[in-house]
């Protein structure tokens, strides 16, 4: 893997008609913004080739509207990324083992947030120091991937840097 994108689902409904967590869909705003976070990444070069995608209904839908701008990646749903650790998606990105180029993650905080601060080390740009202070939904976070292993911080995408652009 060269390159890895850590994508936030999208904004999500406060509750589900079943009342679980699991089952929160996105808003309409969320499906814009998860569609509108796709295109900006794909006009940067940032294009997957695998897709790891949490089984919770607002990842699966932020994964279905961002996919349009990403025809030639796989999708893979993976249960174990709902509310996954930094750590459990430290090991599902090792885990994917695919000798791919660009490997994206679509899940949830405080996880996502957390493993890009881990990969960031010390913040240094305004953009850095923005997503070390949140990582809002819809959001995405862009790293390299060094042949000695580290991670550099690329770039960090939100909706509203997106709509700005276009």
């Amino acid at each position: 893997m060269q390159r890895l994108i850590l994508l936030r689902h999208g904004k999500a409904e406060s509750t589900a008609a079943t009342g679980g967590d699991f089952e929160r869909g996105l808003t309409e705003s969320g499906r814009r913004e998860a569609a509108l976070i796709g295109h900006a990444l794909a006009r940067t070069g940032c294009t997957p080739d695998l897709v790891l995608v949490s089984t919770a209904r607002r990842a699966m839908e932020t994964w279905e509207a961002a996919q349009a701008a990403f025809p030639k990646a796989r999708m893979a749903p993976a249960r174990e990324l709902y509310h996954a650790s930094a750590d459990a998606l430290a090991e599902a990105i090792d885990a994917a083992g695919e000798p791919i180029a660009t490997l994206m993650i679509v899940g949830h905080n405080p996880g996502l947030h957390e493993l890009a601060l881990t990969l960031m080390v010390s913040p240094r740009s305004r953009v850095e120091k923005t997503l070390a202070d949140s990582f809002p939904t819809a959001a995405a976070a862009v790293f390299q991937l060094h042949d000695d292993g580290r991670f550099e911080f690329e770039r960090f995408l939100t909706p509203r840097d997106a709509a700005a652009a276009n």
